[in-house]
């Protein structure tokens, strides 16, 4: 085991954290070619790096989105590091600077106990469906509503239904997010009023849909539908909460099969948002 002298943790920088994100997708986590701009965005202090001798050895990200809420993500240690002192040194360090907030993760199964000892209790299960989307016969997903870009709506609107589903708000986060590079951005509108969101972001490997937020199933479908004519072949991944059974059936009607299972847990009061207007979280790493 490595000791725990030479370990020392710091905040990182922008381009470190892109070297991070680098690691995460040797380890097979496909995240966006472009998250580091927006994930630093959310927080540009929320990122932490362990070394050892001056080496990158590991590193964490707690966003604090405001003074109540912070999410847990990002947490990893370069293979040659592991089974020594810097995963504890990050998570002390993560939990110092998150404090007495309300904190999330999106953890493997696996360490679901693990996390439990350390005060963290399961709100639910997170499952990822991806593969090429085919529209189901006889469906028509708009149902009378309006699809448009996200850029073209008022930024306040966005960020206003955005917070009647996320625990805090998020402006700079959002800003960078809806505006990263090889991403489609899409609202649905009924009635001139937003009924719905989805971003879906260029990753290694296909694209990420998170968030995927609506209103209505059959405002989530239009928004997926969009999606696949927009991205014809491409595969898509959502991360769905599993005890929205209106979504979970959304994407196995598409076509999408599942791939991946994680567990929400809390740490703290968890928040009060609707699940049955999650279709898709936003990410893994940010909540």
């Amino acid at each position: 085991m490595l000791g725990t002298l030479s370990c020392g943790v710091r905040r990182m920088d922008r381009e470190e954290l892109a070297e991070v994100i680098n690691w995460a997708a040797a380890e097979g986590w496909n995240p966006g070619l472009f998250d580091a701009q927006s994930f630093f965005a959310a927080d540009p202090h929320g990122f932490f790096l362990a070394e050892h001798e001056g080496k990158p050895a590991g590193g964490i990200s707690a966003v604090a989105y405001d003074e109540h809420f912070g999410f847990l993500g990002l947490h990893i240690v370069r293979p040659e590091f592991r089974g020594g002192y810097y995963g504890v040194a990050l998570a002390r360090a993560a939990w110092e600077y998150l404090g007495n907030r309300t904190i999330g993760l999106d953890g493997v199964l696996a360490k679901e106990e693990k996390y439990r000892r350390l005060g963290f209790t399961t709100a639910y299960l997170t499952v990822r469906f991806s593969g090429v989307p085919r529209n189901p016969a006889g469906k028509n997903g708009n149902a009378g509503c309006e699809l448009v870009p996200l850029r073209h709506l008022p930024f306040a609107e966005l960020l206003a239904y955005d917070r009647r589903i996320f625990p805090a708000w998020r402006p700079a986060f959002l800003e960078a997010w809806i505006q990263q590079m090889g991403s489609v951005a899409l609202s649905v509108v009924r009635n001139n009023c937003l009924a719905g969101y989805a971003v879906a972001r260029l990753c290694r490997y296909g694209y990420k849909i998170g968030p995927l937020f609506a209103d209505q199933p059959v405002y989530a479908e239009a928004i997926l539908q969009a999606l696949a004519e927009t991205l014809p072949e491409a595969t898509l991944a959502v991360d769905v909460p599993a005890p929205n059974t209106a979504a979970v059936s959304l994407v196995q009607r598409w076509g999408l099969k599942p791939s991946l299972q994680t567990v929400r847990m809390y740490r703290g009061t968890p928040p009060q948002h609707d699940l049955s207007r999650i279709y898709g979280v936003t990410s893994l790493e940010l909540g």
